[in-house]
């Protein structure tokens, strides 16, 4: 059961957009596909949806080879696509007959979704009277109206604010309780770490790092250090030689280059009397990862 890609190869006039990537879902969860700006990360989407054909390689869901028939899947591209001289409802219910829903179905699924994500009061609206967040919100509903059992999300928060990602955290977290496969692409590293436990990283269209997210950072030596105090202690790391990358209310996250160097930095700061109310040495972002490796 799940989605599986096996040596997955795509050539555009010459140029190779994607090189024997593998990777799989094989549980419900979200898995974080990521890259940089034509690293090919929207062709496996497309290859992987049936949209555009493969050159090599197997891409199967639920042990049936993919193509737009095989599987019923939600994307929400990166690119937006509402219309904006129509109706918000008459938009979500041509997307929902394209999926091969009735009008009865169709209609409940749109003011079950419209009531999820507080968005009622703008279905008989047009589009481009909509702020950014709610054609945001709207587009997300395309993607799910008809009960996707693989989803696809490109930048799902782009364009909302602070109350409108929370609710959209939500709602992502308990289609994932329903059993749904999701991929998720986002430029913000924190998102991704938030959900995936599993992440793709690509690079001019190869896999440069791959599997279990947790796995993956307990490869790296531990980069900083987070210690709180009472006090302002800033001269004092610094005249230690340390570098501060952030201070907020007497948390101060300091670089170091190995573990050895935090317990020194500790050892240090007791001696001269500081109470310490918090010490944790802190592993590799993934943003650090993702740097460290798209820019080999």
């Amino acid at each position: 059961m799940g989605l599986f890609l096996k040596n997955v190869s795509k050539t555009f006039v010459g140029k190779r957009a994607v090189d024997n990537i593998s990777f799989e879902l094989n549980k419900p969860g979200v898995f974080g596909l990521l890259g940089t700006n034509g690293a090919g990360k929207t062709t496996t989407i497309r290859m992987l949806l049936g949209i555009i054909k493969k050159d090599s390689g197997e891409i199967t869901w639920n042990g049936k080879v993919v193509d737009r028939k095989s599987v019923n899947f939600g994307y929400l591209p990166e690119e937006r696509g509402v219309y904006p001289k129509t109706k918000i409802y008459n938009q979500l219910m041509y997307f929902a007959e394209l999926k091969g829903m009735k009008k009865e179905e169709a209609d409940e699924a749109i003011k079950n979704w419209a009531k999820k994500l507080k968005v009622e009061e703008y279905l008989d609206k047009l589009a481009e009277k909509l702020s950014k967040g709610n054609q945001q919100k709207i587009q997300f509903m395309t993607a799910v109206i008809h009960n996707p059992e693989l989803l696809v999300l490109d930048e799902p928060f782009s364009g909302l604010d602070p109350v409108n990602t929370e609710l959209l955290k939500n709602i992502i977290i308990n289609l994932v309780k329903e059993g749904k496969y999701i991929i998720m692409s986002a430029h913000q590293m924190s998102t991704i770490e938030e959900f995936c436990s599993d992440i793709l990283i690509l690079n001019k269209g190869k896999t440069v790092i791959k599997g279990n997210l947790k796995e993956i950072k307990d490869t790296y030596p531990a980069n900083r250090v987070q210690i709180e105090t009472n006090e302002n202690i800033e001269k004092d790391i610094k005249k230690l030689g340390f570098e501060i990358e952030n201070v907020k209310n007497y948390s101060y996250t300091i670089k170091i280059s190995d573990e050895q160097k935090a317990h020194e930095l500790l050892k240090e700061l007791v001696l001269k009397g500081i109470t310490i109310d918090k010490f944790e040495i802190m592993k590799p972002t993934l943003n650090d990862i993702f740097i460290e490796k798209v820019g080999e």
